[in-house]
């Protein structure tokens, strides 16, 4: 089934202790419509610039991405940031943010868009989310990302958005954030009684948690040896997670914990390589034989 994302198309400026790579294809909504497209056909609603390289629309939309809803402002610039890694790779500064564009976005999806039975509200403003939100009709599955800007700045719009989506992702320095509580379990229950139906807490190299009203597990991360950029991990992991729940047209218990998997596992590419250079050269076979390789790890006997 076709899966709606609204979030950020951007120009990534990378540093790490080992390399570095200036204004390469970034944002929330680039970075999972990739990461999904493994799995189904994606519609991606963004704004950028007329400095946007028409090479990176012509690339998504040879991905089974319809790019249709990318609007073009003229005059205006692209959303850019510039940020550095330190030594660990977990922990980033973030030297320049420039949002030129998004900084004034008002999403208009294209009436195909708001058919969309699966959706997914990439991290953006919680008004704006909002606005994307209302024009879609009867989808079967919202789920949405958030950051700490908007739990610091925009608390009462969040609530409002809780009450309106199915899922929420967000990371663990996120979760303790938005709850005040530095047990993540109790944190992850607490943001589920906000009103989503069931919240992911992205732990990075620790993997991931799951929080419903039923069940409460952890999926940990794939071992990768080699982590060169891990710009876009979190995205791609939402895009993989949705991307599945789509092509399997539920989200059934058993549909979201596998779901989860293929999330971390295309994650685990994205952060072997700048940008989306890793899963360009990577197939759906390089992910079958990855969650081959996955579950023989965690399987053990009782």
């Amino acid at each position: 089934m076709p899966l709606l994302v609204i979030g950020s198309v951007a120009l990534d400026s990378v540093h790490t202790p080992h390399d570095a790579r200036e204004d390469v294809l970034g944002g929330s909504a680039v970075f999972f419509s990739y990461a999904a497209s493994f799995f189904t056909s994606v519609r991606l609603s963004g704004v950028v610039g007329e400095d946007w390289p028409h090479e990176h629309t012509r690339f998504l939309q040879s991905r089974r991405i319809d790019t249709s809803g990318l609007q073009v402002v003229p005059g205006g610039k692209t959303f850019r940031w510039r940020g550095k890694y330190l030594a660990n790779m977990n922990d980033r500064e973030t030297l320049e943010v420039h949002l030129n564009v998004l900084g004034e976005v008002d999403p208009v999806l294209p009436d195909d868009f708001r058919r969309c039975p699966y959706v997914f509200l990439a991290n953006g403003a919680p008004q704006t989310q909002i606005k994307a939100l209302d024009q879609v009709v009867g989808p079967r599955l919202v789920v949405a990302d958030t950051m700490d800007l908007w739990i610091r700045e925009a608390h009462e719009d969040l609530m409002q958005l809780f009450r309106r989506v199915d899922g929420l992702v967000l990371n663990d320095s996120e979760a303790k954030l938005l709850t005040g509580d530095e047990n993540l379990v109790r944190a992850g229950q607490r943001i589920r009684e906000m009103g989503p139906k069931f919240v992911v807490i992205k732990k990075g190299e620790h993997g991931a948690m799951f929080f419903s009203q039923y069940e409460t597990y952890v999926l940990p991360a794939f071992p990768t040896e080699q982590v060169v950029d891990p710009t876009g991990a979190g995205d791609s992991f939402a895009g993989g997670m949705m991307g599945y729940l789509a092509e399997r047209g539920d989200f059934e218990p058993q549909s979201l914990k596998k779901a989860m998997a293929y999330g971390i596992l295309v994650a685990s590419f994205t952060v072997e390589d700048f940008s989306l250079e890793r899963l360009k050269n990577i197939t759906r076979e390089d992910l079958e034989f990855r969650l081959q390789q996955y579950q023989r790890m965690l399987s053990f006997e009782t």
